[in-house]
């Protein structure tokens, strides 16, 4: 049984990496790979090694059971007790993943429906190629600490259908906010999902990450950008801005709307840090504020009107899929590690290369081709906490590679889906044109982290 729940995990796998060539969308497989997981696992017959996990034993000790050969239960009955005991501790974790996703989400969606991103966007005047490169990377790249990587891609991409008129010069610059959009995104506990998955997991601490992975982080952008500083074209003429869209006139709450939402994004790791909560209270109590200054806000509205700058009206426009994504993977993944496969696996890994910094790194570049979400859940089943504690060379540099590294390929992150469907850019144009770039960046943030880490 425990092979074909394998089978189940590695087919569920595929089917999310070829997406686009099965035409099915990865939440689907995804919560269907996580059910069948569990309900395999359910009711598959306990094995021997399964019965002296820890996991298993702590099950015991808090079901008041002490060993499992007790007559008051039947091994069968007490193996389908453990499985549903494992169910309820990982679904509780997922949980406090998807609630802050939701709550971030939401806030996002409110800054936006008032327009606020419009109070950065709009002071982008430059029109010289070269210069508004470096401005929209760079903004991208803080945004994205802030927000997250897809938001930030949306964002920025749109605002350079404004700017640029030529299609393949606006291909190119949205091609590299996904390099700078992924790079800002992982240095902070909120920029990227999967930085956020080993702050709410307790793998890394907020303020220790974003020590350790700025510079890391700086240099995967900068070092592209300073190779194209010798080789992009100069035939790349000054362009004056193309209005083909007439936009919606800003809203006048958008600057108190904007300050408050950085304000309740921010304030998530020092709500952590003083009272100890869980990182996804602090981001729902955020959510509840804005809510209240929004209501207040427009108040005098009518209630069609009022909808669209309503909690209501966020929540029928935040990427839900994405979320049920995270859900049937997490699940998966939860199911594997309760198994101890993924515990197995990483003492393959260490026998086969020995060296954490390879099998990160290597972990980082396969997140080009598959979705960084599981790989990071399952890296996080592979490394107990007990043996890589909180803060730990693994879980630091797992957070550059795996937000990093799908840069390489347009379908290997968040940011890049998102300029693939916006802008229709072609798979085999971003290798060419984009690849190596982003290859370059990578490799530069991660033989600086690894310095840093060496010598700091």
């Amino acid at each position: 049984m425990l092979t074909l729940i394998i089978v189940v995990f590695v087919l569920g796998y595929l089917g999310i990496a070829f997406e686009h060539t099965l035409k099915i969308n990865k939440t689907a497989i995804a919560i269907v790979t996580g059910v069948l997981c569990w309900t395999l696992f359910m009711v598959s017959s306990p094995e021997e090694g399964l019965l002296q996990s820890a996991a298993y034993q702590k099950f015991l000790a808090i079901s008041g059971v002490e060993n499992s050969q007790s007559p008051e239960a039947s091994p069968e009955e007490l193996h389908r007790e453990f499985v549903t005991f494992s169910l309820s501790e990982h679904l509780a974790e997922i949980s406090q993943i998807l609630f802050f996703l939701l709550g971030a989400m939401t806030i996002v969606e409110l800054v936006d429906a008032h327009h606020g991103f419009r109070l950065i966007t709009d002071r982008i005047k430059t029109r010289n190629p070269k210069t508004l490169l470096w401005l929209v990377c760079w903004i991208a790249f803080f945004l994205s600490s802030i927000l997250d990587n897809l938001t930030t891609t949306i964002v920025m991409v749109s605002l350079l259908r404004k700017l640029i008129p030529d299609k393949e010069t606006k291909l190119f610059f949205a091609s590299m906010v996904i390099i700078a959009a992924n790079a800002g995104g992982a240095w902070t506990p909120i920029g990227d999902v999967t930085t956020t998955m080993l702050w709410i997991g307790g793998q890394i601490t907020a303020l220790n990450i974003m020590k350790m992975l700025f510079v890391p982080s700086v240099l995967c952008l900068l070092a592209p950008l300073l190779v194209l500083g010798f080789t992009m074209k100069r035939s790349f003429n000054t362009f004056t801005e193309s209005r083909t869209v007439v936009d919606e006139p800003p809203s006048s709450h958008g600057r108190i709307m904007l300050f408050a939402g950085v304000g309740a994004l921010i304030s998530v790791p020092v709500f952590k840090t003083f009272t100890h909560m869980p990182p996804y209270t602090g981001i729902l109590l955020g959510l509840g504020i804005l809510w209240i200054v929004s209501e207040l806000l427009n108040a005098e509205k009518d209630e069609a009107h009022r909808k669209h700058y309503t909690v209501a009206g966020a929540l029928q426009r935040i990427d839900v899929p994405s979320v049920l994504f995270f859900l049937g993977i997490l699940l998966a993944v939860g199911a594997l590690e309760t198994m101890q496969v993924l515990q197995q696996f990483a003492q393959t890994l260490e026998q086969t290369f020995g060296d954490q910094r390879i099998i990160v790194t290597l972990i980082g570049l396969l997140s080009a081709i598959v979705d960084n979400v599981p790989l990071v859940a399952a890296t996080m089943g592979m490394y107990d906490l007990s043996v890589y504690p909180p803060d730990h060379m693994v879980w630091e540099y797992l957070a550059y590679c795996a937000g990093t590294g799908g840069s390489l390929l347009i379908i290997g992150s968040a940011a890049g889906v998102a300029v693939m469907g916006m802008e229709k850019v072609d798979f085999i144009w971003y290798i060419k044109k984009i690849s190596l770039l982003a290859l370059i960046g990578y490799a530069a943030g991660a033989a600086t982290y690894i310095l840093m880490e060496s010598y700091l």
